[in-house]
C-alpha cells in the first residue's frame, strides 16, 4: 500500500516537487524508484515508510546546491511509480526491483532507488550489472550484513553485502558492528571492508576505496552509517557513526574520479526519528544526483 503523499498536496507529489518540464521521464537525467518494504526487519520497523517520507521532504528542499553553484534538477528527475512488495516474500520482491529497475533505467539515466529495507539493493544491483558489465558497489553501512543467510532467507537485510559480492566487485566502509561468521566470511572471501572511525583520514579512505572500484561505480547507502545524532531514525542504530560532512567529501571523492550509474538510500524508518531524519536523507539524493554529475 502507497505511504504518501502524507500533506501539501498543492506541490506535485515527486523528488523536489518539480514541474512537469523537469520531471517528465523521457528528459529526465535521474530516475527515482520508491519502493516501500520492510519485510525481513529484524529490530524497529518503519521502513516501509521511508520513500514517502524522502520525497515528502525534498518538496520542501531548494532547488540550488550552494556547493555545487547550480540547480542539479534542471537536468530533470522523474519520481517512478512505487514498486510493491511481493506476496511470495523476499525474494521474489528483489526479483521484481530488478525487473522495475531494469525497465525503468535508459541509456544516460542515472537510477535512484529509495528504500525501504536494505535487501532490495540486489535488485537493483543485479539490473544494473547487465547493462554495465564492468559495474561495481560500494556500500557505505553500519554492518556488514555479509551473512550467508539470517532467519532463514539468504534474501534479509542483513545479507545483502554477500548477495552483492556474487555479482559484482563490492567495497565496503563505515562497518560497526559485525558478526564472528561475517568477519570470518570477509577475510575468506577477501572481501574489502573497513570500519569507522579510521584512523586514516576520509581522504585517504576515499583513495583505498577507490582501489577497489572499478570505472563504473553504484552507491548504496544505509542510513544507519550514520551518527546517530543526526540519524536517529533507522531500524538499527549504532554509535560512532559517520558525520555529515565526513560522507559528503568521501561521496564526492569517489563521484570525481568515478561514473556513478546508480545510487540508493536505505532504512530510513521515519517513526523512530525527528522529521529532520528524512530531511537529511532528502538532501543526501540531491547531493548524491549533483556528484553524480562530477565526472
Amino acid at each position: 500500500m502507497s505511504t504518501g503523499p502524507p500533506h501539501g498536496a498543492e506541490l506535485p507529489w515527486n523528488f523536489l516537487a518539480l514541474p512537469p518540464e523537469q520531471s517528465a521521464y523521457d528528459a529526465s537525467r535521474f530516475l527515482v524508484l520508491p519502493v516501500p518494504y520492510d519485510g525481513t526487519v529484524s529490530y524497529r520497523i518503519g521502513a516501509r515508510e521511508g520513500p514517502a517520507a524522502i520525497i515528502d521532504a525534498s518538496r520542501q528542499m531548494e532547488d540550488y546546491d550552494i556547493e555545487l553553484e547550480r540547480e542539479t534538477c534542471v537536468l530533470g528527475i522523474h519520481t517512478l511509480p512505487e514498486v510493491q512488495p511481493h506476496p511470495d516474500g523476499p525474494e521474489a520482491t528483489v526479483d521484481r526491483v530488478q525487473k522495475a529497475v531494469a525497465a525503468a533505467c535508459r541509456p544516460g539515466a542515472v537510477m535512484v532507488t529509495l528504500g525501504g529495507e536494505h535487501s532490495i539493493t540486489v535488485g537493483a544491483v543485479r539490473a544494473l550489472r547487465e547493462r554495465h558489465p564492468d559495474l561495481s558497489v560500494l556500500m557505505l553501512d553500519a554492518h556488514a550484513d555479509f551473512r550467508h543467510s539470517y532467519q532463514g532467507s539468504e534474501y534479509s537485510h542483513a545479507t545483502v553485502g554477500r548477495r552483492i559480492a556474487e555479482v559484482c566487485p563490492l567495497a565496503i566502509a563505515g562497518v560497526r558492528s559485525l558478526s564472528l561468521e561475517e568477519r570470518e566470511a570477509l577475510e575468506e572471501l577477501g572481501q574489502p571492508m573497513y570500519t569507522w572511525p579510521q584512523a586514516r583520514s576520509t581522504a585517504e579512505l576515499a583513495d583505498v576505496l577507490l582501489s577497489h572500484l572499478t570505472g563504473t561505480v553504484y552507491v548504496t547507502i544505509d542510513l544507519d552509517v550514520l551518527d546517530p545524532s543526526i540519524m536517529s531514525a533507522v531500524g538499527t542504530p549504532e554509535p560512532g557513526g559517520m558525520l555529515w560532512a565526513e560522507t559528503l567529501e568521501l561521496l564526492r571523492a569517489v563521484a570525481r574520479r568515478r561514473r556513478i550509474v546508480g545510487f540508493d538510500l536505505m532504512e530510513l524508518a521515519p517513526p523512530e526519528g525527528p522529521v529532520s531524519c528524512a530531511y537529511t536523507a532528502a538532501k543526501l539524493a540531491y547531493k548524491l544526483m549533483g556528484y553524480a554529475t562530477l565526472n
